[in-house]
């Protein structure tokens, strides 16, 4: 009929089959917590990770935002599971300079201590810097500190410590240290468990470009520590080099790393049941983060190949904040 208007019909919400691993993103609170569940819901995650208060500031907030109880509930009835909470970019557990220590220790005590209010059984934090100490003795500072944590932490609380992409004086880069991070901590070790940043792998020069070279990077992980420590996933591509000892986080499947590995991290069954994989690529407020978690379910879904991205989807804020993390490093 003349003057008819064709209607596209709406993208159905994107579903995970039975089987999947709990696939999801970073996804900023500054416009509300409740808002932040609603938004995983629309664009099919079914895990989250936000932050609890400002990344980049030492105070923090006495109590939990006013929504925090109906996110809780929300994602409990619509299944978003686990919810990871990332904790403040300028904790350093392996550093001795004051009042840096003090204020590290004490920040994410208060971070595990309050998850629960926001329905988070995983608390993720850098492994920290030695800055100058030397890595055995950032280790070991580090480990003393975790199990100050861990005792402080509590019971379906997991403390989750985040690989190294290995630059300056970073601790936690190879798999090993983190192995010995887990050897060292004396007490409430059930309770300690690891996430690995993909980018962060790939800066640290384990190359995850092969099917082979990601399904061995996990075999070693099982091998020193156990794939069931292994409860988050950072699945991020990189723009960086391999074994740059750089972070710089890309789309999925657009950067350096590449699709075969990440699809076979994200259809590997041994995850499926234990790992939360959540991407923290750019543009997360800027529409992208549908953009990715249609990308990751592409790959479950065995693809070979990827939609190209529009050229303004490299030029949206990337996720890591350079300010923050020289400000981190100081401690």
């Amino acid at each position: 009929m003349a003057g008819t208007v064709a209607r596209r019909e709406p993208r159905r919400r994107l579903t995970w089959p039975e089987g999947a691993p709990r696939v999801g993103i970073h996804l900023g609170v500054a416009k509300g917590l409740l808002r932040a569940g609603r938004r995983a819901r629309q664009i099919g995650a079914t895990t989250l990770q936000i932050f609890s208060d400002n990344p980049t500031a030492w105070r923090r907030r006495p109590e939990p935002p006013a929504d925090a109880a109906e996110f809780v509930d929300y994602c409990a009835r619509e299944g978003i599971a686990p919810v990871a909470i990332h904790a403040s970019y300028l904790i350093n557990l392996a550093g001795s300079a004051e009042p840096f220590a003090s204020q590290s220790l004490a920040g994410l005590i208060y971070e595990v201590q309050r998850a629960p209010a926001y329905g988070a059984t995983l608390v993720n934090t850098h492994a920290g810097s030695h800055r100058g100490g030397g890595t055995d003795a950032g280790l070991t500072r580090l480990s003393a500190n975790v199990s100050r944590v861990l005792s402080e932490t509590p019971r379906g609380v997991r403390l989750v410590l985040e690989n190294a992409a290995g630059g300056g004086d970073s601790v936690g880069s190879t798999l090993e240290q983190l192995a010995s991070i887990l050897e060292r901590v004396s007490e409430h070790a059930d309770r300690l468990a690891f996430c690995l940043d993909t980018a962060h792998l790939w800066g640290a020069g384990y190359d995850l470009s092969t099917e082979e070279g990601a399904i061995g990077v996990l075999d070693r992980f099982d091998a020193l520590i156990g794939l069931e420590r292994l409860v988050l996933m950072h699945l991020n591509d990189s723009r960086s080099a391999l074994g740059s000892r750089s972070d710089r986080h890309e789309h999925l499947g657009a950067g350096q790393i590449g699709i075969r590995g990440l699809k076979a991290i994200l259809r590997d069954q041994r995850l499926a049941a234990r790992t939360a994989l959540v991407m923290e690529t750019p543009g997360m407020d800027e529409g992208f983060d549908v953009v990715n978690m249609r990308r990751a379910w592409l790959l479950y879904g065995g693809a070979s190949e990827l939609p190209a991205l529009p050229p303004k989807a490299f030029r949206v804020r990337r996720t890591q904040r350079p300010a923050a993390k020289r400000v981190s490093s100081r401690s």
